[in-house]
């Protein structure tokens, strides 16, 4: 079955809001099986979109709509996609009970237009929200699936997940089901040559590489008639990618991130780790941070911008300073070793590079990291040269420093 996607909202057309919509979107349908060949953006229009709708219903089985439900006289989503399936709009009792309970448990004022959001087309299935006060819709006739989705990510996903993806699941005459392999230590196109054989012959199942910031996430995907099916179909796949990258691969839970994953090895061997960054100016401490419960295993986190502060709190030599640079082999190696002894900590991590626009040189150009990871008395330095703006110089660095930190972890403690 096809699958359309239509983003309603004028601010998205400006670049007011970036449209992470589209992209949550896309991922779920891949996994779902539907081929997704159109995606459109269109302003709060009533003519262009019901123009995008009628062109939409001739091509696509199944048309998405993200936005433009809301209370107010330029949202017309419901109204233009009502008339396109040649329906009318009347009051659902429990959408208007559900407007009136979300909004007087939270102390806000009923306006009339509010209203507005209980009247749902004649014959649909409303998809309650909780989160909010826009149900969304379901309406269908002989050729099409109509889906109208509110547009806050925090109201769309949920929804989506608990009411669309089962109904969608069901429309397929074969259960979809997919799992995830996640990668560190290897670029894209890298792993994309260790399984290109798998690529190319594959047929049911099927992986697909997904780049992400210094990661590469596998997704295996099979159809079959049941769930239990369809993994018993993933498994021999997965075990062939375990096989081919072995210790690259941290995880194939999907919830997991690295820095999960990291936290994990961490709290498995009751390690203690500190973070001494320069050019990355706490984001690693920070991505750590993400984990709950990793104030067990995470002491300290120095932010050492200046030479001054890399002397003063790590105990960096002046004249390893003067001579090398904080751009070097020999500072971070330093870094890492004062942070370990300042925090009493088992592990440190150091990052000092040129993130850039400006301060590069031939010799040491922007983009140009060095990190190490001191981890019971060894210490691991890589040397890293990235492109991209300054927060893409950062968030890879950062990436980088927790593929080193998890590296670090098995090779001495695991192994």
């Amino acid at each position: 079955m096809t699958v359309e996607l239509i983003c309603v909202g004028t601010e998205l057309l400006l670049g007011n809001i970036v449209n992470t919509n589209a992209a949550y979107m896309a991922e779920k349908c891949a996994m779902l099986g539907l081929s997704m060949y159109y995606q459109s953006v269109v302003g709060d229009n009533p003519e262009r979109l019901k123009e995008l709708l009628e062109m939409a219903k001739k091509r696509s089985d199944i048309i998405i709509l993200c936005g433009g439900l809301g209370p107010t006289q330029d949202d017309l989503t419901k109204e233009t996609a009502t008339k396109v399936m040649g329906k009318t709009l009347v009051e659902d009792a429990q959408a208007r009970q559900e407007i009136e309970t979300f909004l007087t448990k939270r102390g806000r004022k009923i306006t009339e237009n509010n209203w507005k959001q209980a009247l749902v087309p004649e014959g649909s299935k409303v998809l309650y929200n909780p989160n909010g006060t826009a149900p969304g819709i379901i309406m269908e006739d002989e050729n099409t699936q109509m889906i109208l989705l509110p547009g806050p990510p925090n109201e769309l996903i949920p929804m989506f997940e608990e009411q669309v993806y089962p109904y969608l699941n069901q429309l397929q005459p074969e259960i979809i089901c997919s799992k995830m392999v996640k990668l560190c230590g290897i670029g894209e196109s890298a792993a994309e040559t260790e399984i290109l054989d798998l690529i190319e012959k594959q047929d049911n199942p099927t992986v697909a590489p997904y780049a992400k910031t210094g990661e590469v996430h596998l997704r295996l995907t099979a159809r079959a008639e049941s769930k239990e099916k369809a993994f018993a179909m993933i498994e021999p796949l997965e075990r062939e990618l375990y096989h081919r990258f072995g210790s690259k691969i941290y995880t194939d839970d999907e919830s997991i991130t690295l820095e999960m994953a990291v936290a994990q090895l961490l709290a498995k061997y009751h390690l203690t780790v500190t973070t001494a960054e320069s050019c990355t100016g706490g984001l690693l401490a920070g991505r750590l941070i993400n984990v709950p419960g990793i104030s067990e295993n995470l002491k300290e986190g120095y932010i050492t911008y200046s030479n001054e502060a890399k002397e003063k709190l790590l105990g960096v030599s002046h004249d390893t300073l003067k001579q090398h640079g904080a751009v070097s082999e020999e500072t971070v190696l330093e870094m890492a070793k004062g942070g370990a002894t300042a925090a009493n900590a088992d592990i440190c991590v150091s990052i000092s590079g040129i993130a850039g626009p400006d301060g590069g040189t031939k010799e040491k150009p922007v983009g140009l990291v060095y990190m190490c990871c001191y981890c019971k008395g060894k210490t691991y330095v890589e040397r890293n040269l990235y492109t991209g703006n300054r927060s893409k110089v950062r968030e890879y660095a950062v990436a980088s420093a927790l593929t080193l930190l998890r590296n670090a972890i098995l090779k001495e403690v695991e192994s």
